[in-house]
Order: C-alpha cells, then sequence, then structure tokens
C-alpha cells in the first residue's frame, strides 16, 4: 500500500473516531483485559461524562455502534443492557435508547409528608440561608474525596411548604467544579439545586446514596425548623455521583420526625 494510501486511511479513522457513533477506542480508552462489552460500556459512560450526551439525548442506534466501533451487535446490546440496569440509559420503545435524567430532587419526599395545606402533594419552597466556602469537615470531606480540611463551597439551604419549615440542608460541594456558585446571589439558587448543578457548572447528578437515622433537634434545628430542641429529628444523608460514580455533592437533611413516614409494598 502506497504512503497516500495509508494516510488516507488513517485520516478517515481518525475521523470517525470523532463521530457522534465512535464510542469506543478500544486502544486508548480502556484495560485490554476486560470483556469487551464492559469496555464499551466504559467508552459510553466516559462519552457521557465528557457531555457529548446529555441528559434525555438519544444515543446513537445499536447498529451504528457497532459498526463504528468493529463489534457485534450482541457486544453493544450487553453493553446498553448493563448502562440501563445500572440507571444511565432508559430505553423508550419504539424510540430509542436516552441518556437517563434522574428525579433525585423528589427522593425526600419518599420518607416524608410533602402536601399543602389544602391536603395536595407539593414541591417545596428551596429558601438558601447562607453559602461560604470554608475548610470542608472531615465526614464530607471523605465521602466527596477530598483532602481532610480543604477548602469546600457550604450552603445551608432550608426547605418550606406554605411557609412553614420541613428540613434544613447543610450542603458541600467540591469548590474547584462548583465555582459559578460562589458569586451567584442566593435567590438565583431556585427550588431546585440539581438543575443549576448542570446548567451552571456542568455537573449532572446521575445516582445518589442515602442513610437514614434518628436524632435530637439542636438549638440550630430548633431555630430553623421551629420545633422545641430536644424534639426527634430524621437525619438524611446523601453523597451524589455523576454518570462516572464520581462523588460531587454531600447533603444532610434534618426534619421533623413528626413529619417523617415510610412505605413499603411487600409481596
Amino acid at each position: 500500500m502506497s504512503q497516500h494510501a495509508v494516510d488516507a486511511d488513517r485520516t478517515q479513522t481518525d475521523a470517525s473516531a470523532d463521530a457522534p457513533g465512535a464510542v469506543l477506542a478500544l486502544s486508548e480508552t480502556s484495560d485490554s483485559r476486560l470483556p469487551l462489552y464492559q469496555r464499551l460500556r466504559d467508552a459510553i459512560v466516559a462519552r457521557i461524562v465528557a457531555g457529548d450526551w446529555g441528559p434525555g439525548t438519544a444515543i446513537p442506534a445499536e447498529s451504528e455502534i457497532a459498526r463504528v466501533n468493529g463489534v457485534a451487535l450482541g457486544t453493544v446490546r450487553k453493553a446498553l443492557d448493563t448502562l440501563v440496569a445500572e440507571g444511565v440509559l432508559d430505553r423508550v420503545q419504539g424510540r430509542g435508547t436516552f441518556v437517563r435524567r434522574p428525579s433525585l430532587d423528589r427522593s425526600l419526599f419518599r420518607f416524608f409528608r410533602a402536601e399543602g395545606a389544602d391536603g395536595a402533594r407539593a414541591m417545596p419552597e428551596g429558601r438558601v440561608l447562607a453559602r461560604k466556602v470554608a475548610p470542608c469537615p472531615s465526614e464530607p470531606a471523605r465521602a466527596l474525596g477530598l483532602a481532610p480540611k480543604s477548602l469546600a463551597l457550604r450552603i445551608d439551604r432550608l426547605r418550606l411548604i406554605d411557609g412553614t419549615p420541613v428540613f434544613a440542608e447543610e450542603i458541600w460541594l467540591p469548590r474547584a467544579r462548583f465555582a459559578p456558585l460562589e458569586d451567584l446571589v442566593l435567590t438565583g439558587f431556585g427550588d431546585l439545586l440539581y438543575p443549576l448543578y448542570e446548567r451552571l457548572c456542568g455537573e449532572v447528578v446521575a445516582s445518589a446514596e442515602e442513610t437514614l437515622t434518628i436524632d435530637l433537634a439542636t438549638e440550630k434545628d430548633a431555630r430553623v425548623l421551629e420545633i422545641p430542641a430536644g424534639a426527634p429529628v430524621v437525619v438524611v444523608d446523601r453523597v451524589a455521583l455523576g454518570f462516572d460514580r464520581h462523588p460531587i455533592e454531600w447533603r444532610r437533611s434534618r426534619g421533623p420526625a413528626d413529619r417523617f413516614r415510610y412505605r413499603i409494598e411487600i409481596r
């Protein structure tokens, strides 16, 4: 083969690697010892994390992914099945496969009654009380993979329904990843934080891990939540994760126990 033909072939290969369906470059993106479907799965996640395919975006057809990357259709399906099971992708019958957009801002209301005065379910108002850069305490620093006492962004927020406090939140964020929030006016945070993270910081929350415990209201809880000091409160600790499973937010929510409920259907 002539050098000109080799160069032309290389150019075509490089162009293919930049095409929307080019989700896999085995020699560059993954450990060759892993099964092929796992390497493809990791490469797709890398494209999502990089922002090439945002939440709600349709990914290329299975046949296109297979063609561009030179893999069997069954390998592509196994990789996508894995991502669907992990909650990264959603399949919509007759439409295709999409990057999943979680609705995690509503998850606390599995545990706390969230009805307005008329008895209808309500999305609580979000009110940021304070925002500052401060040394990160050991617990959130450990959860976020930060060095102890490294500077991080702290947000104190109150959630209310019909003007009544539902729970108070202490939130810690890695400073470098959330720098745009440092100068945002407090009224600009709005009721939902995760869409704000995505819009201003390019950080997408894909999943979260939560732990529930019971505690007694501190003096600060009493003041903010308008309950007696020493009253029982439910504490929900959350670590929010990106599509790459990297922690991007630590949050502690404290709410009056008399608003707490737990319901599960057992079959």
